[in-house]
């Protein structure tokens, strides 16, 4: 009887629950961290570059593609979304003239997927803080100071926003970013500049529909001498292809005409001028 109460002491000995309790504490933990890091799954459009703690760190050559993923729990992946974002930013530049301007833009950009490697080396994943923004800026100040606001506000607005534009993809290709497109979407300028703008802008729109008036009627002008001209020389043509002789002819086809008509009734006496013969009556 001793003995049995012994073993029983020996299965419900408090250090062994304890033991077993902590590796079941300790089971968990590690479940919950490897499934955690282990496990990864990379979303559509997102790319993934490894950091290998015990491996030689970055790996820069391999870039993981979107899908289930298994890494050691120790390393990291650090994931980046390489779809096209749009973004905007305001700013006050100067103008060739030294006038203040307000400019809003907004910019389509996303990274070079096969660069990503790179990008989180020497970049870091806050890109747009750290370089797009930045060169947007310094792009966009330095080729607004070479125009009048006018031409920014009309004339060569389309032509500004494309130099910008390739100012700033040529240095953020550089940094392994591809810039999308820049678009110019608001230009604020002082309202008194802007008023003088819109009048001038009137003024010469007016100036271009008279102009294009002045070219109408001068064609159409041109037109009624060159269509004059063109009878002068055709009755001429005529006038000296008419002998007396066809004439004559003519007149007699004529009053053979008129004689067959059953409306008609004529009398001829003699002959008239030139040969011709003498209508004298008609009528029913």
């Amino acid at each position: 009887m001793k003995i049995h109460q012994e073993r029983n002491k020996e299965v419900f000995n408090p250090k062994t629950l304890t033991k077993f309790i902590v590796i079941g504490v300790v089971a968990l933990i590690l479940f919950l961290v490897l499934s955690n890091t282990t496990f990864l799954t990379l979303k559509p459009g997102e790319k993934g570059v490894l950091f290998k703690r015990f491996g030689g760190g970055l790996d820069k050559t391999h870039i993981y593609g979107e899908g289930f993923h298994m890494i050691l729990p120790w390393n990291n992946m650090y994931i980046y979304d390489t779809r096209i974002k749009e973004s905007f930013e305001k700013m006050e530049v100067l103008s060739k003239n030294g006038l203040n301007i307000k400019i809003e833009l907004s910019y389509r950009y996303y990274p070079q997927a096969e660069k990503i490697g790179e990008l989180h080396e020497k970049i870091g994943k806050n890109f747009q803080e750290y370089i797009i923004k930045p060169e947007i800026r310094s792009s966009t100040r330095e080729v607004i100071g070479k125009y009048l606001p006018e031409e920014l506000y009309s004339t060569k607005r389309e032509s500004i926003q494309d130099e910008i534009f390739e100012q700033t993809k040529k240095a953020l290709n550089k940094k392994y970013i591809t810039l999308d497109a820049i678009l110019i979407r608001e230009v604020a300028l002082p309202q008194t500049l802007q008023n003088a703008i819109e009048n001038k802008l009137k003024q010469e729109q007016e100036s271009l529909e008279y102009e294009f008036r002045l070219v109408k009627e001068r064609k159409e002008a041109e037109r009624r001498i060159i269509e004059a001209e063109a009878k002068s020389k055709a009755n001429n043509i005529l006038n000296k292809s008419l002998t007396d002789k066809i004439l004559k002819d003519k007149g007699i086809e004529a009053t053979i005409k008129l004689a067959e008509s059953p409306n008609t009734k004529t009398i001829i006496i003699g002959s008239g001028k030139d040969g011709l013969p003498l209508i004298l009556g008609g009528g029913n």
